[in-house]
């Protein structure tokens, strides 16, 4: 039975639902929406509400068309001008339990917060609360426009975790215990911002899930906007793109980009990312527990996944798995510890370990929309189990049962589901350069 739930946060008064033993508050707006003079500026943290507001809907959400036709990841769009909002579920009865908060994938360009795989009612079990954000995407939210702050997606994300800090412990959750996470172009900006300093102190515990170092290059993304500009009939400037619809301008960004993996992302420079991410690991966040890792196929899954990867040219090397490495070596004077994971069970239906397939695993919701159609009839419960409660135990401030990770060759890892091998097993060289035969030869 669904009921109504209330809660009164120095945020205001929020009313959510109750089912059974999970509280969900959704789409609440930790911002001002970001139309009119406020479209390409900073956030502006949301005023408290004068009157109870309604969190039994999912939020209206920055991506309004998908990044294509189809994605992996059911990704629904919902209409409305408060893109800045984020959800909260939470255990009846909690009282500081640790908190996860989620950012979702989508290439910078697309993705959506109110995506099934993303509700955290297995964390409830485990007593987890989780936070999943919503932020700006493409042109509004990571354009290098003259006039216009930097990086505005990620400070948008910095605003939602001072949201958190001041919020979460009405919901039972204990803001001195945040791990943030997030899987692709989210991964990439846990793992920008674990590089920031001006994240600093914003949350304990970082996961990152095929994230990987996706700066945007200015010079490319200016030529990029130019025309972009061009292909709408505007100067490639902060008015130009102002005066464009978003669903106009993310489906013309669409259009052009074609093949194109990155042509968005955050930039380096300002005061929220003055070095390049590597670099800035090496000496941010180092006081932080990582856990990252990458799937064994990513965006090469299909015909001979081996064959692909021994070649050593895959999108999945160059663009994922080689960050994983060098993560860990840029953090090897960390205190705190890097750790590494490969998820290699291969869905019947993609055709190898592929992009996003793993998210179901990690979040223990293989009975959610979608989850069929990507992973096949049968996907394993049982690793499913396995991997969240690796999760579960990361989030509660657990050390992970295998060694750390240092960047060097023969790195321990933990994987998961490689055939005829155990669903789980701690393993080393996972990450090590393939290098073909004839390379070898030489």
């Amino acid at each position: 039975m669904i009921t109504t739930d209330t809660v009164r946060a120095p945020a205001g008064t929020i009313v959510g639902r109750r089912e059974g033993d999970v509280r969900r508050f959704l789409g609440i707006p930790y911002a001002e929406a970001p139309v009119g003079a406020r479209r390409f500026a900073a956030p502006v943290a949301r005023g408290r509400f004068t009157e109870p507001y309604d969190a039994s809907r999912p939020g209206a959400t920055a991506q309004a068309v998908p990044l294509s036709a189809t994605t992996t990841i059911p990704e629904p769009s919902v209409p409305g001008d408060d893109v800045l909002n984020l959800s909260v579920v939470a255990p009846v009865g909690a009282e500081g339990c640790p908190v996860l908060v989620w950012i979702h994938g989508g290439g910078f360009l697309a993705g959506s917060p109110a995506s099934p795989w993303y509700d955290g009612r297995s964390f409830v079990r485990d007593g987890v609360v989780t936070v999943t954000v919503g932020y700006r995407l493409g042109v509004d939210g990571f354009a290098p426009l003259d006039g216009v702050p930097a990086n505005l997606g990620l400070r948008d994300m910095l605003l939602a975790l001072d949201w958190v800090r001041e919020n979460i412990a009405v919901f039972g959750g204990d803001p001195d215990r945040v791990t943030l996470a997030g899987q692709s172009a989210g991964g990439a900006a846990v793992l920008a911002l674990l590089s920031s300093p001006a994240a600093r102190g914003r949350f304990q515990r970082a996961v990152s899930m095929s994230g990987g170092f996706f700066e945007a290059g200015r010079d490319a993304t200016r030529g990029f906007l130019v025309r972009l500009g061009d292909r709408l009939g505007v100067p490639s400037t902060r008015a130009g793109f102002a005066s464009v619809d978003v669903k106009q301008l993310q489906l013309c960004v669409r259009d052009l980009r074609g093949d194109g993996v990155l042509v968005l992302g955050p930039v380096t420079g300002d005061d929220i990312l003055p070095l390049a991410v590597p670099e800035g690991l090496a000496g941010h966040g180092l006081d932080v527990p990582l856990l990252l890792g990458a799937t064994g196929d990513e965006f090469d899954g299909g015909t001979a996944p081996e064959s692909a990867r021994a070649a050593g040219t895959r999108v999945t090397d160059t663009l994922f798995r080689a960050a994983c490495p060098r993560v860990a070596r840029a953090r090897r004077k960390s205190t705190a510890g890097t750790w590494l994971y490969s998820f290699e069970w291969p869905s019947p239906t993609t055709g190898g370990a592929t992009h996003c397939i793993d998210i179901p695993f990690f979040y223990d919701v293989l009975d959610a929309p979608g989850v069929r159609a990507a992973l096949g009839p049968c996907p394993p419960t049982e690793l499913a189990a396995l991997m969240h409660a690796d999760l579960v135990a990361f989030v509660h401030g657990r050390e992970p049962s295998w060694a750390r990770a240092s960047g060097g060759p023969g790195d321990p890892a933990r994987e998961y589901g490689r055939s005829g091998a155990e669903l789980a097993a701690d393993t080393t060289g996972g990450y090590d350069p393939v290098v073909p035969a004839e390379a070898e030869a030489c």
